[in-house]
């Protein structure tokens, strides 16, 4: 990797002569094969952005020029060519690279990302912030086809589209068609044509100078020749965009020549290109969504079928096998996902139901609005959705779903931490964001089969109810093929103890056991964060010394907050500690290592006891003498 090794930043590769790209290319993209194989990580999504990520560092001023990658899991050519290759052996890991781009990690990293769609609306403002200082810059979005599914990317282009002197160029690099023959040598031509420097110039001399009819037929012989290529092309040109394209994402004798022409224009600039996840791996091409997000693998084998979890199903899997289960039961059982099909575990379900599921994109908002429409018509819709992207439809939940009262039951997967995506992908605040909506009813699952009869209580309440699931398996809990509900609004007892009551959230309960059993103290399983079991929370301070509540949620309004707005309500004074996740936002990491740090493992739980209430230990021995 001679050429790949003598790149530590983008000047270094700005120095090498253009017929030396396509070999850096190669080299590239086997270091991303062997990299993300040793770590795991995002691999279809970057080996299909090499050319391009190479493409723009070598034409653009990174990074005075600035550049903001979509959702941002096709940014690990970019952090390998922006001085950052040595590093990449703790992509993901505690203390190592973020698997997105991050600002306090590289000047380069311009804009934090991970949700999608957010980069058009980001680059706007920098571009407006170059304007505003008087600076000649550029601002660069790369967004994928599937994040232009998002309100916010339109809403974003509508803004910029009115702003005709901004350095501004947004590329949709889209992945989900393959190269069509359009994709060719002269749809390469047209590309070069239209973002030509000098077709820009014709085009303004000559709105300045033809008769409005004459004007007229050049716009539509303009707009015929770019429909040849691709009809929607106009789509983008009513927003005020430049369109250029589409061209082969793969192709640097195409790229950076339009790149070029395209840097040397003002104005909103769009360029479309082509390419193929997957790029370069033939198991990835053949598989991009298996290789999308991958564990550690033996890139010369491939992935192996995993192996069987001994029984014990992912909460995710026991979300789906419900579903198939409770539509067959109610043909009225609609599910909804924002483009997150295999990740919240609805596969079957489109099999079984076709007719009755529905991926309306990354558009969070409108699947919940979506679902209040269905819900108002006597549907019962389902919404499968994470924790961290229901939170961009918090007004959607709020406005069309709660405040009318209406029957939509929400499944929050990765609720809780989630590990190697870290801070932007972690469910630490649906808790503390859901619990203060009036009419919305909130429950956390601490084993597989409590998670299934929550999502039928939740299912059967006449109101907007939700269920939270951490990520992965939970303790092994064997789970009942019937529709069961549970007791509504109930916790229950789990341990014995005295002096001190531990009260439990979802998948808090394991770990307060185990510290529970150490400690001599009462252990019970919450169950329900609203409406809280109020009762059960007085009876424990009655009997109690001291109560502990421990949650993997913030603390911040969480549901330690709500037993002490109880026990403050019902004018009792009890000495109270509450655990949970501290007020940062927690990087990725191993998930267990991450629980631990947070003292939020039986050990963490039990020491934090035992500091804030220092006699509790002898406590513990004189009740066993």
């Amino acid at each position: 990797m001679n050429l790949l090794q003598a790149i530590d930043d983008p000047s270094a590769l700005r120095r090498l002569p253009r017929a030396q790209l396509e070999p850096l290319a190669r080299e590239l993209r086997q270091f991303l094969l062997e990299s993300v194989a040793r770590t795991g990580g995002h691999l279809s999504s970057n080996l299909g952005t090499v050319e391009l990520t190479i493409a723009l560092h070598y034409v653009f001023d990174t990074p005075r020029d600035r550049i903001v990658w979509d959702v941002g899991h096709q940014s690990y050519g970019h952090k390998v060519l922006t001085g950052r290759r040595e590093r990449m052996g703790s992509l993901r890991q505690q203390g190592g690279l973020s698997g997105f781009p991050r600002r306090s990690e590289s000047v380069y990293d311009t804009f934090g990302t991970a949700h999608s769609s957010t980069s058009i609306s980001a680059a706007l403002g920098m571009a407006q912030a170059a304007r505003l200082c008087g600076e000649d810059r550029h601002a660069v979005a790369v967004i994928g086809d599937g994040a232009m599914s998002a309100g916010l990317a339109y809403e974003a282009m509508n803004n910029a589209g009115i702003a005709g002197d901004l350095r501004l160029l947004v590329i949709l690099n889209d992945n989900e068609m393959s190269i069509s023959p359009a994709v060719g040598a002269l749809s390469r031509y047209l590309a070069r044509l239209l973002s030509s420097h000098a077709v820009a110039a014709a085009k303004q001399a000559g709105q300045a100078v033809l008769p409005e009819p004459v004007l007229e037929v050049a716009r539509r012989l303009e707009e015929h020749a770019k429909g040849m290529v691709l009809p929607a092309a106009t789509l983008f040109e009513h927003f005020g965009f430049d369109y250029v394209g589409p061209i082969d994402g793969h192709d640097l004798d195409a790229l950076v020549p339009t790149l070029e022409n395209l840097r040397a224009r003002t104005g909103p600039q769009f360029l479309h290109i082509i390419t193929k996840k997957g790029r370069g791996y033939k198991l990835a091409e053949a598989e991009p969504t298996r290789y999308h997000g991958t564990g550690k693998f033996d890139h010369a084998l491939g992935l192996t079928a995993p192996a069987p979890a001994a029984g014990k199903p992912s909460y995710t899997e026991v979300f789906g096998d419900w579903l198939c289960d409770m539509a067959a039961a109610d043909p009225r059982l609609v599910g909804i996902t924002p483009a997150m099909r295999e990740g919240s575990g609805l596969v079957r379900f489109e099999q079984l139901y076709p007719e009755r599921y529905f991926d309306v994109g990354i558009a969070e908002q409108h699947a919940v609005t979506f679902a209040g429409g269905l819900a108002a018509e006597g549907m019962k819709p389902v919404v499968a959705i994470y924790s961290t992207f229901l939170q961009r439809a918090y007004d959607q939940l709020i406005h069309d779903v709660a405040l009318q009262d209406l029957d939509v039951t929400f499944a929050i997967d990765r609720a809780g931490l989630v590990g190697a995506d870290g801070a932007t992908h972690a469910g630490n605040y649906d808790i503390a964001y859901l619990r203060c909506v009036p009419n919305m009813v909130l429950m956390a699952a601490s084993d597989e089969n409590e998670c299934r009869r929550m999502l039928s209580t939740a299912y059967r309440h006449p109101g907007p109810a939700a269920v939270r699931f951490p990520r992965g398996t939970g303790p092994g809990v064997a789970v009942e093929e019937t529709l069961e509900e549970i007791a509504f609004g109930r916790g229950e007892i789990r341990h014995e103890g005295r002096g001190t009551a531990i009260l439990a959230f979802g998948s808090m309960l394991a770990p307060s056991l185990a510290a529970g059993r150490t400690l001599g103290a009462t252990v019970a399983n919450m169950r329900f964060i609203k409406p809280l079991d109020g009762e059960l929370v007085l009876r424990l301070a009655r009997t109690h010394a001291r109560l502990v509540t421990v949650e993997e949620g913030c603390l911040m309004g969480g549901a330690g907050a709500a037993v002490a707005e109880a026990l403050a309500a019902a004018g009792v004074v009890k000495p109270l500690l509450m655990l949970g996740l501290p007020d940062i936002f927690v990087q990725h990491g191993d998930p267990a290592a991450l629980l631990a740090a947070a003292g939020l493992d039986a050990d963490g739980i039990a020491a934090a006891i035992r500091r804030r209430f220092p006699d509790e230990q002898g406590r513990r021995v004189a009740n066993d003498s």
